[in-house]
């Protein structure tokens, strides 16, 4: 049996398979085609792909479903994806090739003029039985898109396996690791390895690092920024801390939130920073397009109002899965516009390849949404693009950041250590999140804290594994420097431009006497040697009297640490040296004695 079929199916394109459905390339890639291959030998009931984002799972998908649809194996198809934009989007990549898809189908018989349908995993969890009918009464294809979706036992889990345990085919595809609870995900066969704990078994897999190699993704700079952070706690006990630095789990978490609070200036410094980028790479490749990925709607509104303020021009706002969300991403990937803010899952598969440059500008953090946030930047349409991502110095996004090429698979018998954390509960609320009325609240909805001030300090890059630069302030010649790379590189290339810049960046910083630099930009061996310690001490010490002094003259924290700034120079308490630390000390001391 071949891959393209003698007899065609009349309602199916006669160019099929001459041409990807997507339009971006004349032929299929070889991935795509070992993975046809592979399945076309096996004739399998049940067949997981795994491939990462951008690679064009939609096109392989889509590709096998036309020949099974051409040699009469199936008489119809249902595609589940994760959202409502998504089910458009596969009825639009499906009709390229002549497959025609109902995406807007809600129950009774199928319109004449389609081959199937395309449904949500909340929509099949709704109505299991509807679909369960269908697949009894004729041959179906079920693609599970994104199946680690259908890992939650409680829903959406349940729902498929009632649903499509009667599927004649059925086809599952990821693009990210999968999740690690031992919830089985339905239709995924599970091996178990020589140390008795049982694995996902892909039936195919093309992670990103193979993606790269072959130059149909694009290579990814992170470009990764820390600062000094000051939040009021729910006790109403004021904390500093500076992104990056070791600290507990509950303090990296405020210290976040407070970065990405619109209030401070660490956002309003990295919009700036990565709109600068986001022109250099314009010059190369004209409609390139930026999208921050916000944790919340206001969040959202407040950060395309920073980039209005900043462009002159409103961004794109996608703030819901709901069909006028699926008409403006729709209207942004056709269009010229530089920027879209969209919020949380929405980012899910969104295809829009002209998308360059992000901000990862959500306190989400587990593995599956970064690899998927990141995977909206990654799709290749010519060689050299490269995708540049803007990250808080949050330790664990700097290690999802460093295992890009990592592959994953699903582990069940799993063996909690104890103290252990479920990296993916957060995905776990966030799915329950999808599932629950818009008018419900949680607890968590309620911010714990109060965010005071923050800002932002351009901290490394890093690329393929590898770390690049020293700190400088935004609007550096330094941080300049690693904004302005090319955005039409070959991979090694760029790596030999980081190392270059990188070089350059030290050599300037030696030059600098020590009185001229700020702290920032003095190597470790010229700083003066004090313990942390005897820093925290200090720091801790300078709060309490600008505390005092708030309630003396009524003055904001942050106008008083900024005022201080002013009169004694240097960079943010966090950054400074105990000789800074102390001067300013001194400084707020005369302030409250001249007040009595």
């Amino acid at each position: 049996m071949t891959t393209t079929a003698s007899h065609p199916h009349h309602h199916l394109s006669p160019a099929f398979p001459g041409r990807a459905p997507w339009g971006t390339a004349n032929k299929l890639r070889a991935w795509q085609q070992g993975a046809i291959d592979a399945y076309v030998a096996k004739q399998p009931r049940d067949f997981l792909a795994v491939a990462t984002p951008g690679a064009g799972k939609t096109t392989f998908a889509l590709t096998l479903a036309s020949y099974l649809l051409h040699n009469h194996l199936v008489q119809q198809i249902t595609v589940v994806a994760p959202t409502e934009h998504l089910k458009t989007q596969w009825a639009d990549a499906a009709a390229r090739i002549g497959i025609r898809l109902d995406p807007e189908y809600s129950a009774g018989p199928v319109g004449r003029d389609y081959h199937g349908v395309a449904v949500t995993y909340a929509g099949v969890g709704v109505r299991p039985m509807l679909h369960r009918n269908r697949c009894e009464q004729r041959k179906t294809l079920v693609i599970l898109d994104e199946i680690h979706h259908a890992g939650d036992s409680k829903s959406w889990g349940e729902a498929c396996l009632e649903a499509f345990e009667p599927a004649t085919r059925r086809l599952a595809l990821t693009g990210t690791p999968f999740r690690s609870d031992t919830n089985p995900i339905p239709f995924v066969t599970y091996e178990e390895g020589a140390d008795g704990i049982r694995r996902s078994s892909a039936d195919y897999t093309y992670g990103y690092g193979n993606a790269l190699a072959d130059g149909v993704v694009r290579p990814v700079i992170f470009l990764s920024y820390s600062g000094n952070m000051r939040w009021r706690t729910k006790a109403g006990d004021e904390v500093s801390a500076k992104l990056g630095e070791p600290m507990t789990k509950d303090v990296t978490s405020q210290a976040w939130r407070t970065a990405l609070a619109p209030t401070g200036e660490w956002i309003p410094n990295v919009l700036k920073s990565a709109d600068q980028r986001l022109t250099e790479v314009r010059k190369a490749i004209p409609d390139a397009g930026g999208l921050v990925i916000a944790t919340d709607q206001d969040s959202a509104r407040a950060y395309a109002k920073l980039l209005k303020e900043l462009t002159g021009t409103r961004p794109t706002v996608v703030l819901s899965d709901d069909t006028g969300a699926s008409k403006r991403i729709e209207e942004f990937s056709s269009g010229q516009d530089r920027w879209m803010v969209a919020v949380r899952m929405v980012s899910e598969g969104v295809d829009v390849p002209r998308l360059a440059v992000g901000v990862y500008a959500t306190t989400i953090s587990t593995p599956l949404f970064f690899a998927q946030a990141v995977g909206r930047f990654v799709r290749s349409r010519r060689r050299g693009e490269t995708a540049s991502v803007f990250l808080p110095t949050v330790p664990s996004l700097l290690e999802f950041a460093g295992e890009m090429e990592a592959e994953r698979d699903h582990v069940l018998d799993r063996p909690r250590k104890q103290g252990e954390e479920d990296l993916f509960a957060e995905e776990d609320k966030l799915l329950a999140e999808a599932e629950k009325a818009d008018d419900e609240v949680t607890e968590d909805d309620q911010l714990p804290f109060e965010a005071l001030e923050s800002d932002a300090v351009f901290d490394r890059v890093l690329y393929d594994g590898a770390e690049f630069g020293m700190q400088a302030h935004p609007g550096s010649e330094e941080e300049q420097d690693y904004l302005g790379i090319p955005g039409l590189l070959e991979p090694d290339q760029v790596q030999i431009l980081l190392q270059r810049r990188q070089a350059r960046q030290i050599a300037h910083s030696r030059r600098k006497p020590d009185e001229e630099a700020d702290l920032l930009e003095l190597p470790a061996d010229r700083r003066p040697v004090v313990s942390h310690r005897e820093l925290l001490e200090l720091r801790k010490q300078l709060n309490t009297l600008v505390g005092a002094y708030h309630h003396q003259s009524g003055k904001p924290h942050g106008v008083i640490h900024n005022e201080l700034r002013r009169a004694c120079g240097g960079p943010p308490s966090a950054e400074a040296s105990a000789g800074q630390l102390t001067e300013r000390i001194k400084k707020v001391q005369e302030w409250a004695t001249r007040m009595r």
